[in-house]
């Protein structure tokens, strides 16, 4: 049977292989923590799933905490009201069609990780670098880059016609806690959009201790939500978070009145750069190495499509390899395998990108109009779960009048 390398053991690394493991491959995993040192690790991103990616895992028997994790069952969005800071000048919700989770990685990576070794997967703990990727692409038939992070991701060649972006677009922060009051009348992500600070958007998740709610804020780079860099405790980084919750979405403050950290790695900040890369990186020896998910198109959290993406990236990658059968691997197939994913991953990146800048008009107006017309807020929530739903309406002023004239009319 063939040999699969793939190095990175998130979302997309550890679903690729458990799913080729199913079907016979035999596959070396390679990652640079033990299961161990993930589990007892600071959290590594917000991981809220919707339904399409979560029926991916499903489908391969990997949803061991459907049972135990808090459902979100919509999603809410308020912008503050400039002449009375204290309350939202709009805000509405709307009801998912089907429920999203929130896992921690902590909990996930690690137990997929021994699911990967029962099942028979070579794990190796190893640092990967040019050396490493050589000897694995000289002793398997395929190897696949599927880390997020490391000087490795840097080899690929930036793809300059797709990234749009230079630096990056947020000052990021997480803080896991636990003692928050629930949102009602349905648990659900709210997400409140603050013109010219950031955006702040908090919603139920399963961590190490049992349930918590995930606080996300997305800070503008140099305003006032971009303040992480003094923090030297996990319990400053939690006040700086009640601080600005306080200050700039006070309507959410109450609900933060009891709340306490998970755990002491339940924070994180930093920033990054949205990017997109050349999918195939061929090394010194000409071997070839395949890019997916955040190796090669890394998106801004702002619109929670991290752990979603690299899911639908793992199906789609899993079943061009399963489809190869005894062929051989080659350029042109790594790169219609890339395309079947970016025809895809472009309406993520494009939709991502565009709150990323002020909103236009056009799109301010049908966020607002969306507080008297459920049908077109049902349309924005559940588009979550398939980006591809917000072309060309959110794109086009024109096309977005038609959109909601179409909502408005039916709802008459």
């Amino acid at each position: 049977m063939r040999r699969i390398a793939i190095v990175g053991a998130g979302q997309a690394g550890l679903q690729l292989a458990l799913g080729l493991l199913t079907h016979g491959y035999r596959v070396t995993l390679v990652t640079d923590r033990t299961a161990e040192q993930v589990r007892d690790g600071k959290v590594m991103s917000s991981q809220c799933m919707f339904h399409t990616a979560l029926q991916i895992e499903r489908d391969l028997g990997l949803n061991f905490w459907e049972d135990a994790c808090p459902v979100v069952e919509g999603i809410g969005l308020a912008v503050p009201n400039p002449g009375h800071p204290k309350e939202p000048a709009f805000h509405w919700s709307a009801r998912l069609d089907r429920y999203a989770q929130a896992v921690d990685q902590r909990l996930k990576m690690p137990a997929w990780m021994q699911a990967f070794e029962r099942r028979g997967g070579e794990l190796m703990i190893d640092r990967i670098g040019l050396p490493e990727l050589e000897r694995l692409a000289g002793s398997h038939d395929l190897t696949v880059l599927a880390a997020g992070k490391g000087d490795v991701v840097g080899l690929f060649e930036r793809d300059a016609k797709r990234t749009v972006f230079s630096q990056p677009q947020r000052a990021l922060a997480l803080t896991y806690v636990k003692g928050m009051t629930p949102r009602s009348p349905y648990p659900q992500v709210a997400f409140n959009l603050i013109p010219g600070v950031g955006e702040y958007f908090v919603f139920p998740a399963l961590t190490l201790s049992g349930p918590c709610e995930i606080m996300v804020f997305e800070g503008v780079p140099g305003g006032p939500m971009d303040c992480w860099q003094d923090i030297t405790s996990p319990e400053q980084h939690l006040e700086r978070s009640l601080d600005i919750v306080r200050r700039f979405v006070p309507w959410e403050a109450e609900r933060c009145r009891d709340v306490e950290l998970t755990d002491a790695g339940g924070v994180l900040a930093g920033r990054f750069t949205p990017t997109v890369r050349q999918p195939v990186l061929r090394l010194p020896s000409g071997r070839l190495v395949l890019g997916m998910a955040d190796a090669v198109v890394v998106n801004d959290p702002i619109t929670g499509q991290g752990s979603n993406s690299a899911a639908k990236c793992s199906k789609v990658y899993l079943d061009a390899i399963l489809a190869r059968g005894a062929a051989t691997f080659t350029p042109d197939w790594m790169q219609e395998t890339f395309a079947q994913y970016w025809d895809y991953a472009r309406h993520v990146v494009n939709w991502t990108n565009s709150l990323l800048t002020p909103l236009p008009p056009h799109v301010l107006d049908v966020l607002g109009t969306a507080t008297h017309a459920p049908g077109i807020a049902a349309h924005i929530v559940n588009a979550f779960d398939d980006p591809r739903r917000f072309a060309p309406w959110w794109f086009d002023a024109e096309v977005c009048q038609s959109f909601m004239h179409k909502h408005l009319s039916r709802a008459v």
